[in-house]
């Protein structure tokens, strides 16, 4: 079906950036199905919609680790936003959506700005959960002109998402879905897709696909785990479900793949189980967001590179901070990158160390209560918002050995680039100290390989690197998690005693916004939890 649409038309030097909005006059035919994927670019690699996480910023830091002429093979979601309160609320909209700078607060400005910016963020799809018919289509129709396509989350598996009847928990109500998906197949102007997870058999995943696409869905994300699989139960997603719907759905039918791909080798290996036509990264991503980008050849790791003697390797955190905190001086805040010293090499000429200095931010020691105060104040763009997690979750190898780093981004602010750049500076100085205990002693950050092992320690001793380098955050599997007392035999995590507050012993409060697919309660000792201030989301919608 061909519809028409007065979307922006795709603008991609940097002077466009900035240009007004020109809407096209003529009519624009709608593409669908697989003609709409080949009009994007086909891309191959996805970055998966997660709620406070797949934000403009983390999407542009993704993508910067490919050449200019192959980032448009990554196809980001935004993350998940509710249709009737995206609807409703204006504030909504500024808080989390600036694709003009008219949206982020420069009245009267309409020129182009961060999301869904044609020269800058594209392809982009627009994920909302939703329970209503006119709130999706209300909400699409903000979105619409900056974005490919619309996508429908049929995947949150949280309680929250129970309690308001949407993600994962419509999935019995196939009529609802049905009026969902199409209202927006007839009447928006660009086409509509799907994620849900996987159902209890493969025939009835079958069943549940064909609906979805009946109801003029272009695209289906699967995610390969079940809806009671999140948490402690996580466990492994099924790439034989998606292999199924792939051989048992009309060869047309796009299929994106969700589900254990913690590094860029995985991705291949999927594509090949699953026969989908794209691979898509959520935790993977959070804690790696080079894992789309080949490892560059041996020899020519430069400084941002590490390998180590037995050839594994991944980007060293201090140079993906770099880079991260780079991103959001040249596109958020439009600021010039701060001029920094080559990161270190052991092969560095030696340099006399400057006399230690203590940081004031260093004496405060605990957060005071006008600090306390202040982190409830929402930072202007919501790329700076979301830094402190972001970085708690890129940094989680670490901040369990460098209590220092972890405490300076406990302290954080949003949008406090100053204790960003102190964070940075601790961390840099973490990674060298590393870096040089390895050249001294590097057996004690190799793992000899083991037969004996099996379950996440076998993952771990594969995936696992020194502190100093990004990796996936590997969970204990669920029968892991029974023998470990954090999860019934049933499947459910062991309660802890209430406190007045309403937590319970050594855990982290909830986060108040609603999280999406995939997420996770911290890993470790609850003391080490308890100390990083932010729950730990882990999200992908």
């Amino acid at each position: 079906m061909a519809t028409s649409e007065t979307a922006p038309a795709p603008q991609n030097s940097v002077a466009d950036q900035n240009a007004p909005i020109t809407l096209t006059s003529e009519p624009k035919t709608k593409l669908l199905g697989r003609d709409f994927y080949k009009s994007i670019g086909s891309p191959k690699y996805i970055i998966a919609p997660m709620v406070d996480r797949s934000e403009f910023a983390w999407r542009m830091l993704t993508r910067s680790f490919l050449p200019a002429e192959e980032q448009k093979q990554i196809l980001a979601y935004s993350p998940m936003y509710h249709a009737r309160l995206f609807r409703e609320q204006p504030n909504v909209r500024a808080q989390h959506f600036h694709p003009t700078r008219a949206a982020a607060g420069k009245e009267g400005d309409e020129s182009l700005f961060l999301d869904g910016n044609p020269a800058i963020d594209r392809p982009l799809f627009v994920q909302f959960c939703a329970n209503d018919p006119d709130d999706f289509l209300e909400a699409a129709r903000h979105v619409a002109p900056y974005c490919d396509a619309v996508d429908l989350n049929l995947g949150c598996p949280q309680g929250i998402a129970k309690r308001g009847h949407y993600g994962a928990f419509l999935q019995e109500d196939w009529d609802l879905i049905y009026k969902l998906i199409n209202r927006l197949h007839t009447e928006l102007p660009i086409p509509v897709t799907a994620k849900f997870r996987i159902q209890e058999t493969k025939e009835k995943t079958l069943e549940y696909a064909k609906m979805i696409l009946s109801a003029g869905a272009s695209i289906i994300a699967v995610h390969g785990r079940r809806r009671e699989q999140k948490g402690h139960n996580t466990g492994v997603a099924d790439w034989s479900y998606i292999r199924y719907l792939r051989d048992n759905l009309p060869p047309e039918t796009v299929i994106f793949a969700n589900g254990n791909n913690l590094n860029y080798d995985d991705l291949d290996r999927c594509l090949e189980a699953t026969g989908a036509d794209a691979v898509m990264s959520a935790e993977g991503n959070l804690s790696d967001p080079s894992i789309f980008s080949k490892p560059p050849p041996v020899g020519s790791e430069g400084r941002d590179y590490w390998r180590g003697r037995d050839g594994k390797g991944g980007y060293r955190i201090d140079a993906m901070l770099r880079r991260y905190l780079d991103v959001l001086y040249k596109y958020v805040l439009e600021q010039p990158v701060p001029e920094r010293k080559p990161l270190y090499l052991p092969s560095d000429p030696v340099e006399e160390e400057p006399a230690q200095e203590v940081e004031a931010e260093d004496e405060d020691g605990p957060p005071k209560k006008k600090q306390k105060r202040e982190k409830g104040k929402r930072a202007a763009s919501p790329s700076l918002g979301v830094m402190q997690g972001h970085l708690f979750q890129l940094l989680r190898p670490m901040v369990s050995v460098h209590t220092d780093v972890r405490d300076a981004l406990a302290r954080s602010r949003p949008g406090d680039m100053a204790a960003f750049e102190h964070v940075l500076t601790l961390v840099e100085k973490a990674v060298k100290k590393g870096l040089q205990e390895y050249e001294e002693f590097p057996e004690r950050f190799e793992r000899s390989p083991d037969e004996k092992l099996t379950g996440s320690k076998a993952t771990i001793a594969e995936y696992g690197r020194p502190f100093w380098v990004c990796q996936p955050h590997i969970r204990p599997l669920p029968e892991e998690a029974v023998e470990l007392g954090a999860l019934t035999a049933k499947g459910s995590v062991t309660t802890k005693k209430k406190q007045p507050n309403g937590t319970t012993d050594g855990a982290v409060e909830a986060p108040a916004t609603p999280v999406a697919e995939g997420s996770a309660t911290p890993s470790g000792d609850s003391k080490t939890v308890s100390a990083m201030a932010t729950p730990d989301p882990l999200v992908s919608g």
